[in-house]
């Protein structure tokens, strides 16, 4: 069957189910009408076949990512149990472990998330269903989040459901953080932690502190931590400039839920980062007279978010609402010989939907809108040519997603979405674009309890991205108007269970045509600059793995073979701003083990990568400066963490972290393939003492 004709059976039969849910209800018995059959999302859990892994079947449960889970589908969950394990202090050591998830950047400020090689900003992102639209700068990451309080991080890579949101060209990824009732002791209604955190490496000290309750059916819930320390060092024993730590966090959630189960809660997140960091943040790269080493980043993130949901819902109601408001600035002067002009971007995103689930017999079909309502602003305050500029996208779409087990063994999903943008230039040039997005997935069981295979494809309408507000130019143009990007995912593998082991195959590829990639300008003296340049991504791999659970612990071994082209040639770090990165050959290797009679739990992992010389190819606008390929690493980290029994509220913790002190910039840095471009190296050998106590 050839591609073309996949794609329009997918939307086809996707858009039958978006334009008649309800007649679709009708089509089968009431969920009531069979004995032991529950409608709600808990119980489907309990009842979902054993044959496929347990993320895999779950056909109505929230995982973080925006949307459910999607049988078929490659989706990887950081959960609860996963979070406490790893302590995380940053986005890397959240998704440690899993080689189809590169985070590139050696300090949080810097971070940037690719799934199976394709930069997180191709992807439908959200934190507690909030859209968020952070391209900012592409020397920072697009967004700062603090995994002190995060309850979830899920993927689903390369095919997303429809009701992940608009925009999920390469998959969705999703943050949820701590609701009261995630952190309170059985039995109490009030509780509260305190935690201190000492790295020796950079003399950094973290300290937070939470209150939360529950009384009557309102749920509260308060949370700030702060930390400040010095540059870190190098597994050489360089110094690293820049990279010290002035940060702060916080998070309130306040709810209210009746005893019909009609719940109301209301969320605002916010972090700052405020510190000296390298000229360009993320590299170091030497203009003497020009521009000093070092200047001050004033990273800002901010996140509200209004949800509705029915906590109790009766055969086919089963409504959710979110309105949720994202911004995020970055404010850092720039220099020029003598001239010093104050620059602010921020981009903003007020966004929601209205959706219901329609519980059926055989699975549940999601239908319903949402909508984003997106802003990229530049001021550049030059004391002789200030300008501000501004370019806006505004977007409605009506989706439908179902989740059914047509037959015994089977899990298929399938959906579609139709989408209409208006986007307005910086010259405020106004153009619409409407486009209809498609995708079905499933898995059978070919032995029971044994043996799972699963597969998907996707094809997904992006509209218009705005540009990264650092590079826009208020002389651009847009000739016939920009091109909507789309993009087309194709995902299948197996799954093999016996005896505690697991054994997963995973092969992938995403197509992404027409992406934007505007520069600043296209040479001087032109009396208009164009802001079009599209590039074509392809983005393919493989990823195999095996892990062995037992009762006190588990070893897990992945390994990972990403390659991404753009425009036909082997990807670097400069053409693959937004896009990619170049990744190659990565293995993960964790462990852990828990002695329950005494309190301790002992773990580590290990991450290889395998060096690469596919960076030495060259595209057309790549700078002048040469080419080098990428050196392999092993990196080799431990804790050990004691509760003691008879103080059950009290956790003493120590990471030991690069115990060889290996001097290496992770593999998905930007800038480390060119000569002349220093990226920061990652910390050398840290150890890190914690201790939490609760209330």
């Amino acid at each position: 069957m050839s591609p073309e004709l996949l794609r329009a059976l997918t939307v086809s039969t996707a858009m039958s189910f978006f334009l008649c849910p309800y007649a679709l209800a009708q089509s089968a018995p009431a969920p009531e009408a069979e004995a032991g059959t529950s409608t709600t999302k808990e119980n489907e859990v309990a009842q979902a076949p054993a044959g496929g892994t347990q993320l895999d079947t779950i056909l109505v449960v929230d995982v973080g990512a925006g949307a459910n889970a999607t049988a078929g589908a490659d989706l990887i969950t950081i959960d609860q149990q996963e979070i406490n394990r790893k302590k995380p202090q940053d986005l890397r050591e959240v998704f440690s472990g899993e080689p189809q998830i590169a985070v590139g950047g050696a300090i949080p400020s810097t971070q940037k998330i690719y799934v199976n090689g394709v930069d997180e900003n191709n992807l439908a992102v959200t934190v507690d269903g909030s859209r968020q639209n952070n391209k900012v700068f592409h020397h920072n990451g697009t967004y700062l989040l603090d995994p002190a309080l995060l309850k979830a991080a899920s993927v689903q890579a390369g095919v997303a459901p429809a009701d992940a949101g608009p925009g999920a060209l390469a998959g969705s990824l999703g943050f949820e953080t701590k609701d009261a009732v995630d952190l309170l002791e059985p039995g109490r209604n009030f509780g509260g932690f305190v935690t201190g955190i000492w790295d020796t490496n950079s003399e950094t000290f973290t300290t937070g502190v939470s209150g939360f309750g529950q009384q009557d059916g309102f749920e509260y819930l308060g949370y700030i931590n702060y930390g400040r320390g010095g540059n870190f060092t190098a597994g050489n024993g360089q110094e690293m400039p820049g990279t010290g730590t002035d940060l702060i966090s916080g998070l309130a959630k306040i709810a209210y839920e009746s005893v019909e189960g009609h719940r109301f809660e209301l969320s605002h997140e916010q972090v700052r980062d405020d510190a000296l960091r390298p000229y360009r943040a993320n590299v170091y790269i030497n203009r003497p007279g020009r521009e000093p080493e070092l200047r001050n980043y004033d990273l800002r993130r901010q996140n509200t978010v209004f949800t509705y949901t029915d906590t109790s819902p009766e055969g086919w109601w089963d409504p959710k609402i979110v309105l949720a408001y994202s911004k995020t600035q970055i404010a850092a002067p720039e220099y020029f010989v003598d001239v010093v002009s104050p620059t602010e971007g921020a981009t903003s995103s007020f966004n929601g939907k209205l959706e219901n689930r329609f519980a059926l017999d055989i699975g549940s079909v999601t239908a319903g809108f949402d909508f984003y309502n997106d802003k990229a602003e530049l001021d550049y305050l030059n004391p002789t040519e200030p300008f501000f500029t501004d370019e806006r996208a505004t977007n409605i779409g009506a989706y439908a997603q179902a989740r059914l087990e047509p037959f015994d063994r089977t899990r298929i999903s399938f959906g579609g979405r139709a989408d209409h943008q208006w986007f307005t230039g910086v010259d405020d040039s106004d153009w619409n674009n409407a486009g209809i997005s498609g995708n079905i997935s499933g898995e059978y069981d070919l032995m029971p309890e044994f043996l799972t295979v699963k597969a998907g494809t996707s094809h997904v309408w992006g509209g218009v991205p705005l540009a990264e507000n650092y590079l826009q130019n208020p002389l651009w143009t847009y000739g016939d108007g920009p091109e909507p990007v789309t993009s087309n995912n194709y995902t299948a593998g197996l799954e093999a269970r016996s005896n505690g082991f697991t054994f997963e195959a995973n092969v992938f590829r995403t197509d992404i045509n027409d992406a934007r990639l505007p520069v600043f300008g296209r040479g001087a003296p032109v009396p208009e600059v164009t802001s079009i340049r599209t590039l074509d991504l392809v983005s393919k791999g493989w990823e195999i793995g095996v892990r062995y659970d037992w009762d006190a612990g588990f070893v897990s071994v992945k390994y990972a073979d990403i390659d991404a082209d753009v425009d036909g040639e082997p990807a670097d770090t400069e053409i693959g701003r937004y896009l990619t990165t170049p990744l190659g050959q990565i293995v993960m290797i964790g462990a852990g083990y828990t002695f329950d009679d005494w309190g301790v739990k002992v773990g580590g992992d290990i991450e290889i990568a395998l060096k690469t010389d596919r960076t030495l190819a060259r595209h057309p606008t790549d700078p002048a400066s040469a080419k080098k390929e990428l050196p392999g690493y092993e990196v080799v980290n431990a804790y050990v963490e004691w509760t003691p029994p008879s103080k059950p509220n009290f956790t003493l913790r120590a990471d030991a972290l690069n115990i060889f002190d290996e001097a290496y910039t992770d593999r998905a840095a930007y800038g480390q393939d060119f000569v002349g471009v220093a990226p920061h190296y990652d910390p050398g050998r840290s150890f890190r003492l914690s201790a939490t106590a609760r209330f």
